[in-house]
């Protein structure tokens, strides 16, 4: 009765502020709530989240956006959608549609627009006074979601609407639309008794707290863990361009005459391949595979305590496992159907990776190494092994990749001949950093579809990896249209000298493209489903389908293009380097299945196994499978896992070998229909990337493709197995 009456009086004053105009001042009551929209008016101005942004789309106006208007306006954003849902939760009519589920979709607007900012901002550009704002909001978040997915009063209605859905005379989207709200309440929580609810709400803010931390002390880390090398004949291996940047980051550090060496998010470092000097070798890799596990910045107790909080949680809400609870909404459904996946290639892939390491340690041998292949000799030696297959020299193959030309001329190229779309830039727009740039997507007909931020260089302040998220999302019940950006790390090369990126960070940048057209392309009306907002196990498979149209021969034709003549690849060369794709990929997959396995492994614990110790776990769950050589370690480990043990796929990484399921087969599909053509392309956005959510994961891809997928591609795309006509 307490908070009814708290969330009555708030959404008074909200009110007051909308229409001061219109209310008497005859009371005093009236004049002091005036007084207070006064002063909101006020703030508002001074505040720029209080009001919409008046750029296109409403896109962020990072002119006038500082640090300090991020925690008022979480407050009252967190006030505002309280007082809408108590609204809802207590009106005195029978739940509608209308009146219950589509006010909930409208609700919450000023907390949506602050916190897609704060935490795109959090990701790309965070500094001391951010992490601050993440530590302190981390509780807060956790209680004002559960506030709502646990309120009884609130669920009741939903539950009606649900149970009469097919008697509404509701569309297909619509009934989608009530089975996601439905479903997601059920799995917060909204079933419990009191005292469970008690339990849960306890349980989530302490897993919102050391999930922060956990990421925190990654990013912390991250700086601290550099390597610092004295003298230059260290770097022996390393091209010009890349000692000038690593003289510049030390310098950065005030470290003048020294060589700072960064360590990006996964195990195996890119940089490996190329340095001599085993012993730097061996101290990089060492960087990165230890890292978080002891010090000030320790994620060893609090992976652990993570993990046995989410098998708590699913054992409360009837589960016998995270990954039972957190499998079943996901096109995987159980966990036996992921360990089934993983385990049916584990055979193939050993094999190919056992095959592997014995022609690197032929080649340490015929290099004169006496010595047993370390994980930071494996990519150093696997490129002497590739150049002896291939005759490939990586720094001669990286003058052809250009960065603006991979982008400009190898993805928007893509883009536009494949869809039909067009990106030109909008310098006008504010960005939040100088290395961001902005575009307008136009579609074919000239209309105005989305605004892109393309953030792909690495800096202090960003974490690791490559991802996708929006500032804005599309709904035609809100009229909002997608303002969208794409992060990478990619190094950036000197000051006035070129940017010149491997293939792999080539084909990087059209997958993370393939994540932003799922949020541009979205064509739903209500926010809940638009766009990217898929099960795990689907939302990297547009992304992935993207790839493989990076060595199209008319694509890369395009752009793969010499960055001081402008001669094209020779043909001769092109071959091997598509060639060399198939190699080393024993490797690539089993550090990938021994991650996913390692996730899948910590969450199928159950709420009464004891809190476990993190190294002593982890190499029992990769010897369980087999998958324990010392040279090819798993691709993230439990104590810098983000994906996993920061939360966002945990008893998920394998979604991107499922996916990868889908996009091969689709990729397949697509050639076999003529190829690079608009009718292929519109008949895959149209199915695919404009229905966001709207209708069942597989039902899209059969409406797509006119069956479900097979693995045959796959094994092929990956090079384990033979392309037999």
């Amino acid at each position: 009765m307490k908070k009814t009456i708290l969330a009555s009086l708030i959404g008074a004053s909200l009110a007051i502020t909308g229409c001061s105009e219109q209310v008497p001042s005859q009371t005093t009551e009236t004049a002091s709530v005036n007084e207070s929209a006064a002063a909101s008016a006020e703030m508002a101005v001074e505040n720029p989240f209080f009001q919409a942004s008046t750029l296109q789309y409403q896109a962020p106006d990072f002119r006038v956006i500082n640090d300090d208007h991020f925690l008022p306006a979480f407050e009252r954003g967190m006030q505002e959608h309280m007082a809408e849902v108590e609204a809802i939760a207590n009106n005195p009519e029978a739940p509608t549609f209308e009146n219950t589920i589509i006010v909930m979709e409208r609700s919450g607007e000023l907390l949506t627009r602050v916190s897609r900012v704060f935490y795109n901002l959090t990701g790309t550009d965070s500094n001391e006074q951010r992490r601050e704002i993440q530590s302190e909001l981390a509780p807060k978040n956790a209680a004002h979601s559960d506030n709502i997915n646990l309120n009884a009063e609130l669920f009741e209605r939903i539950k009606t609407i649900y149970e009469q859905r097919e008697s509404l005379g509701l569309n297909s989207e619509q009934q989608r639309l009530v089975e996601v709200y439905h479903q997601r309440f059920v799995r917060a929580g909204a079933l419990l008794t009191e005292s469970q609810k008690d339990e849960i709400r306890a349980l989530n803010e302490e897993h919102s707290n050391l999930t922060n931390q956990f990421a925190q002390n990654l990013l912390a880390e991250t700086r601290n863990i550099a390597v610092v090398v004295d003298d230059v004949e260290e770097l022996d291996g390393l091209s010009p361009a890349q000692i000038r940047s690593a003289a510049n980051a030390a310098a950065d550090r005030d470290m003048e005459g020294k060589y700072l060496l960064s360590i990006t998010n996964t195990t195996r470092q890119p940089i490996l391949t190329s340095l001599n000097n085993r012993e730097l070798r061996q101290r990089v890799w060492e960087a990165s595979a230890n890292r978080a596990q002891s010090g000030e910045f320790d994620n060893t107790g609090i992976s652990a305590r993570l993990a046995q909080i989410r098998a708590q949680r699913a054992a409360l809400l009837g589960y016998d496992s995270w990954a039972d609870y957190n499998l079943e909404p996901q096109m995987a459904e159980k966990p036996e159907a992921v360990f089934e996946m993983l385990g049916s290639m584990l055979p193939a892939v050993v094999a190919n990776t056992k095959a592997e390491q014995a022609a690197i340690q032929e080649m340490i041998e015929k290099k004169g190494g006496d010595f047993e292949v370390k994980p930071w000799d494996w990519e150093y030696y696997a490129e002497f092994v590739r150049q002896e297959l291939y005759d490939l020299d990586e720094s001669e193959v990286r003058e052809y990749f250009e960065f603006n030309r991979v982008l400009h001329d190898g993805v928007f190229y893509l883009m536009n001949r494949f869809y039909g779309i067009t990106f030109e830039p909008r310098p006008d727009l504010p960005t939040y950093h100088e290395d961001v740039e902005v575009y307008e997507v136009f579609d074919a007909d000239g209309t105005s579809l989305a605004i892109f931020y393309a953030d792909y260089f690495a800096r202090e302040g960003k974490r690791g990896g490559a991802w996708m998220s929006s500032f804005v999302g599309q709904s035609h019940l809100l009229d909002t249209k997608p303002v969208v950006v794409n992060v990478m790390n990619i190094p950036k090369g000197p000051e006035g000298e070129p940017t010149l990126v491997s293939y792999d960070h080539v084909t990087t940048i059209f997958h993370e493209l393939g994540h932003g057209i799922h949020g541009m392309f979205s064509n739903v009306t209500y926010p809940t489903l638009a766009g990217t907002s898929v099960s795990r196990d689907f939302v990297e498979f547009p992304s992935t389908f993207e790839e493989d149209w990076a060595a199209h021969p008319e694509v890369i034709a395009n752009y793969a293009k010499h960055y001081e003549t402008g001669e094209p690849i020779p043909e001769e060369l092109l071959e091997r380097v598509i060639r060399s794709r198939s190699f080393n990929q024993g490797f690539d997959t089993l550090e990938y299945i021994s991650a996913s396995l390692l996730d899948m492994e910590w969450h199928s614990l159950t709420a009464d196994d004891e809190l476990q110790d993190v190294n002593e776990f982890e190499a029992a769950a990769l010897a369980k499978y087999g998958v324990d050589l010392e040279a090819v370690p798993p691709r993230y480990k439990t104590t810098f896992f983000s994906h996993s043990m920061g939360g966002g796929y945990s008893a998920s990484y394998y979604a991107y070998m499922w996916s990868e399921i889908l996009a091969a087969d689709a990729f397949a599909y697509v050639q076999s229909q003529g190829g690079l053509t608009r009718e292929n392309g519109n008949h895959y956005r149209r199915n695919i990337l404009e229905v966001g959510n709207s209708r069942p994961t597989m039902e899209s891809y059969i409406e797509f493709r006119g069956q479900e997928p097979t693995t045959d591609a796959l094994l092929i795309r990956r090079g384990l197995k033979l392309n037999v006509e």
